[in-house]
């Protein structure tokens, strides 16, 4: 393949080329097959529990709120990436412009770090809801819930405008391809002309904390839970609380767990393969899989879900 080896700045570039998975012409069809079916189950699924919540009375409570507005985020962190995987699948050239590299870039990381919010605050409320019963009504009230859920989404859209658009002016050379299937920091850092290490450390500190502060806040709140739930009289009122608490925890673990991999350490000790299967993990894998874990350990959720679906 021609390379180029000429700086070009971010105003004359046309676009970038994603590799995704390279692979065969039916291998692609095959993998449009697969992401297509996963992308339409992860809608359905988090849109399910939109709608059992929605049309279920005892589910409009704080928690089964942000529940909602959880899915909801759900399906647009998906939708910033699949669809023009997909695409690409079927492309022959698997060219993104410029301006859309740059503004998956912004959507994909704005959208997961207000779900990093967004995991936080729903640690907070099961601190209020089991350390704090009886004030917990009078403190989580529908207008906290309310803002709370609007201060996750203007936090996460306001984290990374200034070092994306910084990054998108600087001059790129080489072949322009990306060995990815999205426009991740560590390709587009690599391809810049010259080495910019203070705008790698200054996107290090700020992905590290987005990822630790609310990680830590809910490190917190379950520790002081879990010492809480330890002090309950009976092993009944214990174990309500743990499965009352299970589904979150299984979430920020799988979540958290495969996003520390990559961003807390340094991009460029990571090979491009397991790069992209960890990525694929939490940007696809996880809200695919979270509608599952949240109706599957909760029985008000899977009789909602039930009599929603006409089960």
């Amino acid at each position: 393949m021609k390379t180029f080896h000429t700086p070009i700045n971010s105003s004359t570039i046309t676009g970038f080329v994603l590799l995704g998975f390279p692979s065969h012409r039916e291998g692609q069809i095959l993998l449009f097959v697969l992401f297509s079916a996963v992308y339409l189950l992860t809608l359905m699924g988090n849109a399910s529990i939109i709608c059992a919540v929605r049309w279920d009375q005892r589910l409009h409570t704080p928690m089964y709120i942000l529940l909602a507005n959880f899915s909801f985020l759900e399906i647009w962190y998906v939708t910033s990436t699949v669809p023009n995987m997909l695409a690409n699948f079927l492309s022959d050239s698997k060219v993104i412009s410029f301006s859309g590299c740059f503004l998956q870039f912004y959507f994909f990381f704005s959208l997961g770090s207000t779900e990093c919010f967004f995991l936080e605050v729903m640690a907070f409320d099961r601190y209020l809801a089991i350390c704090r019963p009886l004030h917990y009504p009078s403190i989580m009230t529908r207008h906290l819930c309310t803002k709370l859920i609007i201060s996750c989404w203007v936090l996460g859209f306001l984290w990374f405008p200034v070092p994306i658009t910084i990054i998108s002016q600087m001059s790129f050379c080489g072949s322009r391809i990306i060995d990815h299937f999205l426009c991740d920091p560590g390709p587009l850092l690599a391809l810049i002309c010259s080495r910019a290490p203070m705008m790698e450390f200054f996107w290090t500190i700020i992905t590290s904390l987005v990822l630790f502060i609310p990680f830590l806040c809910i490190m917190v709140s379950y520790v002081l839970v879990l010492r809480a739930v330890l002090k309950f009289p009976s092993v009944a009122g214990r174990r309500k609380a743990f499965s009352t608490c299970g589904s979150h925890v299984t979430v920020v673990s799988l979540f958290y767990g495969s996003v520390m991999v990559m961003y807390v350490s340094p991009t460029s000790e990571h090979e491009s393969g397991m790069q992209k299967l960890v990525t694929l993990f939490y940007s696809v894998g996880t809200p695919l899989i979270n509608p599952v874990i949240y109706s599957l350990r909760n029985k008000d959720m899977k009789h909602a879900l039930k009599k929603f679906l006409g089960a």
